[in-house]
C-alpha cells in the first residue's frame, strides 16, 4: 500500500510516519513544506492542479493529512487548516488515483461540553474560537467532497514531543524551572480545566487503523476519560520527583488569569470570549470513543502517567 503523508514533520505527523514505516506493507512518501519532506509542497499556497499531477504520478492508495496550524490569527488558521484541505480534496477529486483520505481533525471542533458528559460524533459542533472554526470547516469540506474519507477528531494529544506551548508542555517547563532554581513552591494557573488526554502514539495507531479500514465519516480519538489539569500536575510532580508545594492561582470569583499552556492576554486587546479556556473548549471535554472501538478496532493503550513521564524526560534533559 502506497501512502502519501502530508505534514510528516509535525507533532502528530512524526509519530504517524514512524507507525507507517514500521508496517512492511506500506510504501511511504512524505509531502510537506520542510526540507526533510520527500516532496516540497505548500498546501496553503499551492494549486490543486499541481497537487493533482503529483498524485497521478505517485498514485497513492491512501492520503493522510496531518498538516495544519494550531496558532495564529483567523486568517492564518483559515489558510493552513481550511484552504489547505480544500486543495487536498479538489486535487483528489481531479486525480485518477482514487486514494482514500484520512484527515486529522480535533476536539476543538465540538467546543464546550456539559460537565460530566461524553461527546459523541453526532454532537452538534459549536467551536468557541477561530482554531476550532477553521478545523470544523475543513471537516465539512472532507465530508462533502464525495471522496472515500474519514476524519479522526483527536482530543488532547500528549506524550513525547508535546509542544512547549501546550498545557502539559508549559506545565513541565514550569516544573523544570522550579526544580532548577530550587523553588519549594510552584504557582500555576488554569488548572481547573478538564481535558481528555490521549497519547500521540495511540493517535498514530488510530491513523494506521483508519488507513486500512473502510470507515467513513467522523470518528473520535481520545481516552474516554476527562482529567483535571491540577491532577495531571500532581502526577507530573510525582514522576519528576518534585517535592515542593503546588499552589493554584485560579480565582474562585472567575477573575481573568493567564492559563497554563496559553500566552498572557494582550492588555491592548480584549480577551477571547472563551477565556480562561483559549482553546474554546470550556471547562470540560471527554470523548465518547465507542465508534473508534467498533469501526477501527482501536482502543487507547498508553495511560496518562506514561505520557507525562515521557514529557518530563524531555523537559528534564534541559536541566
Amino acid at each position: 500500500m502506497r501512502v502519501l503523508l502530508i505534514g510528516a514533520n509535525g507533532y502528530i505527523g512524526r509519530f504517524v510516519a514512524d507507525r507507517l514505516l514500521a508496517d512492511p506493507a506500506v510504501q511511504l512518501t512524505a509531502l510537506g513544506r520542510g526540507d526533510d519532506a520527500d516532496v516540497r509542497f505548500d498546501l496553503a499556497s499551492g494549486s490543486p492542479g499541481a497537487l493533482t499531477r503529483f498524485l497521478d504520478a505517485v498514485h497513492p492508495g491512501v492520503v493522510v493529512n496531518c498538516a495544519g496550524a494550531t496558532r495564529g490569527g483567523a486568517r492564518e488558521l483559515t489558510r493552513h487548516n481550511t484552504v489547505a484541505v480544500a486543495t487536498v480534496c479538489e486535487a483528489l477529486r481531479r486525480s485518477g488515483c482514487g486514494a482514500r483520505l484520512v484527515q486529522i481533525g480535533c476536539s476543538a471542533e465540538y467546543g464546550p461540553s456539559q460537565p460530566g458528559s461524553s461527546t459523541a460524533e453526532d454532537a452538534v459542533p459549536r467551536p468557541g474560537g477561530p482554531y476550532g472554526v477553521s478545523k470544523l470547516a475543513a471537516t465539512e469540506l472532507v465530508l462533502g467532497s464525495g471522496l472515500d474519507a474519514v476524519v479522526l477528531r483527536v482530543f488532547s494529544p500528549a506524550g513525547p514531543g508535546t509542544p512547549a506551548g501546550s498545557p502539559l508542555g508549559r506545565l513541565a517547563e514550569a516544573m523544570r524551572r522550579a526544580m532548577q532554581s530550587g523553588d519549594g513552591e510552584l504557582k500555576l494557573g488554569g488548572l481547573g480545566a478538564q481535558r481528555d488526554f490521549v497519547d500521540v502514539r495511540d493517535v498514530a495507531r488510530a491513523v494506521h487503523a483508519a488507513s486500512l479500514s473502510a470507515a467513513q465519516g467522523v470518528i473520535n480519538i481520545g481516552s474516554g476519560r476527562a482529567v483535571r489539569l491540577r491532577d495531571a500536575a500532581a502526577v507530573l510532580a510525582r514522576v519528576a520527583g518534585y517535592g515542593g508545594a503546588l499552589h493554584e492561582l485560579d480565582s474562585p470569583s472567575g477573575a481573568l488569569r493567564p492559563a497554563i499552556g496559553h500566552p498572557r492576554p494582550d492588555p491592548d486587546h480584549a480577551p477571547p470570549v472563551a477565556y480562561p479556556y483559549p482553546d474554546g473548549c470550556g471547562s470540560w471535554q471527554q470523548a465518547d470513543v465507542r465508534t473508534a472501538r467498533d469501526r477501527l478496532g482501536w482502543r487507547p493503550r498508553i495511560g496518562l502517567e506514561e505520557s507525562l513521564a515521557d514529557i518530563w524526560m524531555e523537559a528534564a534533559c534541559r536541566i
